[in-house]
């Protein structure tokens, strides 16, 4: 017999999977019960509508993929320590890298989810430019750097999407990345 309500956060790390392989089509509240073991009654225990649960999805990513992210790195002493500790994490391969691809399909209907992937890219560009500014570019430099450096992550991700991951990949990305960061 299957328990009644499953807990918050396992709905919400199991719907950022399935958000993440098949988009907002992949966050059916029958199928989810049923991979939770309970009754479906228990979403609707947690979420007022599957409009709500895409927003505490979102949360989660945000928390799990930017400010954890920026947490691990500002725990190291030196600029270069952080630098390295951010290149090794976000360049790692992520089995759940087409969320933010279905989350930006997703905004084009919601453009409030919209507003907040325009600010966590801010946000990730703003800590990256901080970061290189620590290492000795200027202000305008290390702004311009970090830009590319975020779309060269994209792009990274994207040309490794489905494919198993290199055993050196830092030492990938260090040698291209030094083509325009020094590091």
């Amino acid at each position: 017999m299957p328990k009644i309500v499953a807990d918050r956060i396992d709905w919400i790390k199991l719907g950022f999977i399935l958000f993440a392989k098949d988009g907002i089509s992949g966050i059916v509240v029958d199928k989810m019960a049923n991979k939770l073991k309970c009754n479906r009654s228990s979403f609707y225990w947690h979420f007022d509508s599957k409009e709500k649960f895409i927003d505490k999805i979102l949360t989660y990513w945000i928390e799990t993929d930017t400010n954890q992210i920026i947490e691990q790195t500002q725990k190291m002493s030196t600029a270069e320590e952080k630098f390295k500790v951010l290149i090794a994490i976000t360049f790692k391969s992520d089995p759940n890298i087409d969320f933010i691809f279905h989350l930006k399909r997703y905004a084009i209907r919601r453009k409030d989810i919209q507003k907040t992937i325009d600010e966590i890219d801010e946000q990730r560009i703003s800590f990256v430019s901080s970061m290189l500014e620590d290492l000795g570019y200027s202000e305008g430099e290390a702004l311009t750097k970090a830009k590319i450096f975020y779309k060269y992550l994209i792009g990274y991700h994207e040309m490794i999407k489905y494919k198993k991951q290199h055993k050196n990949y830092v030492a990938d990305v260090y040698h291209e990345l030094k083509h325009f960061i020094n590091i």
